[in-house]
């Protein structure tokens, strides 16, 4: 039932006749399509983007229970309207220092699919910032060395201001058999 509203949602957004650029100016049905929403954050002084396609919702950093013997990026897990939910320490999957909580830390709660299951699963971010509208033929292949975090965590990159933004494959950065553990499969 959650893989059709998942679907149901990916429909509603390729059906939609028109959509708005960045400029809030409508665009047509044609160009909406060759256009990726990406949700910003910030990681440890770093821009980070994931495409709203997995995202179920936003909540404020509360408290995490720890779960032992997990892996030390595993912070441990939330309970969400009676769910429980795993929660992972985004900066520590990617070995990086762990980054002090602030009033702007929150936990993104993602839909995976997993063994045709979808599974909800948060990581932690210092900051949500902003979803931009992204052109899809301005997505470039990430590099295969020079950056902080494993090649196969991401899935491209786009410029993004003066910067490069680091759009994240959330299925690597997530594995199934790490999945596994911790949702008990």
């Amino acid at each position: 039932m959650q893989d059709q509203t998942k679907q149901q949602k990916r429909q509603q957004s390729q059906q939609q006749p028109s959509g708005k650029n960045e400029k809030g100016e409508l665009v047509s049905e044609a160009v909406a399509e060759h256009v990726a929403q990406v949700l910003t954050f910030g990681l440890n002084k770093e821009v980070y983007g994931l495409n709203i396609l997995n995202i179920k919702e936003i909540i404020g950093h509360g408290h995490i229970t720890r779960v032992p013997m997990m892996p030390e990026f595993i912070a441990g897990v939330i309970n969400l309207r009676g769910n429980v939910v795993p929660v992972v320490d985004l900066a520590l999957r990617f070995s990086e220092k762990p980054s002090p909580r602030t009033k702007r830390s929150s936990i993104v709660i993602l839909e995976i699919e997993c063994d045709e299951q979808t599974i909800e699963i948060g990581i932690t971010v210092d900051a949500v910032d902003e979803v931009l509208d992204i052109p899809t033929d301005e997505i470039k292949l990430p590099p295969s060395f020079g950056t902080k975090i494993r090649a196969d965590f991401i899935s491209g990159m786009v410029k993004a201001g003066d910067n490069l933004l680091v759009l994240l494959e959330i299925e690597n950065i997530l594995s199934i058999a790490e999945l596994s553990r911790v949702s008990g499969e």
